[in-house]
């Protein structure tokens, strides 16, 4: 059992690499925030609540020897809508093209169902090298992580999966997270970068920013809508007759919830959640695109839209 943390050995001097790795593990595996800290940037939104991620995030990590850019899907899970089928789906369709997996477990929770359900899903991949990632170290002691570095070792040996490494990080205090990304570039294909320098996603902006409402809508009623909750970005324009050195971006989105009863539960009383959910995520938004924005925010009912074909497509899915 290969398991790595942090040595002083500097690398030998080798051709440029560049690829593609993406994290897969069950739903709030800390797969988002795994990707943030590598990127050093928020580019995948993170919540305490499974199920959040929803769109491929690629975020991309610079370095003069290497270009990694990651993928981060969505948790794959047992399907109980049609929206779950076709999260699955995307997670699949991933797998099979990228260079590396990276397969998240948490190290404060046992392996259960839903990672071996996973781990299966991984030994019949074959082309892909696979890297065990035990995230939220800073939750455990020494003698937890032990135990769960052999579980995790274990597991591949029954499931017939080699690691190609086993790699114990927190991303929240910031540990063996560059270690990651020095152990993932060398299992990616050589060749010249695929995106320009200082690009840190290739998500259309209008989807980041839909994720980053989405991601203030849901703080606080997660327990009551958990999945119920899309966002959609209908317009961004810039205002007209701003001076120069003083612009504003118009957005108008919409949040779609699935019945009626849960809009209550989004506005608030006298509005004041939803005004919050604007305040929140304005202040993002306005860090993710570096100028002021004004946010113009409406809740709309899109009738059990996570079991509806057609509106699946126009929400995104």
């Amino acid at each position: 059992m290969s398991v790595r943390t942090q040595s002083s050995e500097q690398p030998a001097e080798s051709a440029h690499r560049a690829g593609f790795a993406c994290f897969v593990g069950r739903p709030n595996a800390g797969k988002s925030t795994l990707t943030n800290a590598l990127v050093g940037q928020k580019v995948a939104i993170t919540a305490d609540q499974p199920q959040t991620t929803r769109h491929t995030v690629r975020g991309i990590v610079h370095r003069p020897e290497a270009q990694l850019i990651l993928v981060d899907t969505p948790g794959l899970h047992k399907p109980r809508t049609l929206l779950g089928e076709r999260l699955n789906d995307v997670v699949r369709t991933t797998w099979a093209e990228v260079d590396v997996i990276g397969f998240c477990l948490p190290a404060n929770e046992k392996i259960g169902p839903g990672d071996r359900f996973i781990a299966k899903e991984l030994a019949g991949i074959r082309k892909s090298p696979k890297v065990a990632i035990v995230t939220k170290t800073d939750l455990v002691d020494s003698r937890a992580l032990a135990e769960q570095l052999i579980a995790i070792d274990q597991l591949g040996k029954e499931l017939g999966i080699e690691w190609a490494q086993i790699v114990p990080v927190s991303a929240t205090a910031n540990k063996q997270v560059d270690l990651l990304a020095d152990l993932l570039i060398p299992l990616l294909p050589e060749g010249p970068a695929l995106y320009p320098e200082g690009d840190l996603t290739d998500e259309p902006e209008q989807v980041m920013i839909a994720e980053l409402i989405r991601e203030a809508a849901l703080e606080g009623v997660r327990d009551e809508l958990p999945h119920s909750i899309a966002v959609v970005v209908e317009e961004m324009l810039p205002r007209e007759d701003r001076p120069a050195d003083k612009p504003l971006l118009d957005i108008h989105a919409n949040v779609y919830i699935e019945r009626p009863s849960q809009k209550g539960i989004i506005i608030g009383p006298k509005g004041k959640r939803l005004k919050d959910v604007g305040i929140k995520s304005r202040r993002q938004i306005e860090a993710l695109l570096g100028t002021p924005v004004f946010l113009d925010l409406h809740v709309k009912v899109a009738k059990d839209w996570q079991r509806d074909p057609k509106q699946l497509r126009r929400l995104g899915f």
